[in-house]
């Protein structure tokens, strides 16, 4: 049985993480030891689910300090990854695909290319 509900011991994560000093590694086992008696007392199932729930809470309330990346790992934002656009909108995807299928290449490789162009193009124009 649950000492605390999901919630209460995601807030009390958040709480903890931010008492963190910049730079600390290993977010998780820190946050949870600083739990003290509670953190002891919760299942790991509990404290994982806490625990993603307060990474997204963190990356969304203080970009400033945190980034979330791709793979769902909290990260400390030092100012060396900018995070400009995650999302590409259905329209673009659907273009996207029919690009790389009229290409015979997956969605990767087409992207690496666009970027290889655009490189390419952009030097010339500089020039």
């Amino acid at each position: 049985m649950a000492i605390l509900s999901k919630g209460r011991l995601a807030k009390m994560m958040l709480e903890k993480l931010l008492e963190l000093p910049d730079g600390a590694k290993h977010l998780k086992e820190n946050v949870t030891l600083r739990l003290g008696m509670v953190g002891q007392l919760s299942s790991t199932r509990e404290i994982n689910a806490a625990w993603n729930d307060t990474k997204k809470k963190t990356a969304k309330l203080h970009p400033d300090r945190f980034t979330l990346d791709g793979r769902g790992v909290l990260h400390w934002n030092d100012g060396s990854v900018k995070i400009l656009d995650k999302k590409i909108s259905s329209a673009n995807y659907k273009k996207l695909n029919d690009l790389a299928e009229t290409e015979n290449c997956n969605v990767n490789s087409m992207v690496s290319k666009l970027i290889s162009s655009y490189k390419k193009n952009k030097k010339k124009i500089i020039l």
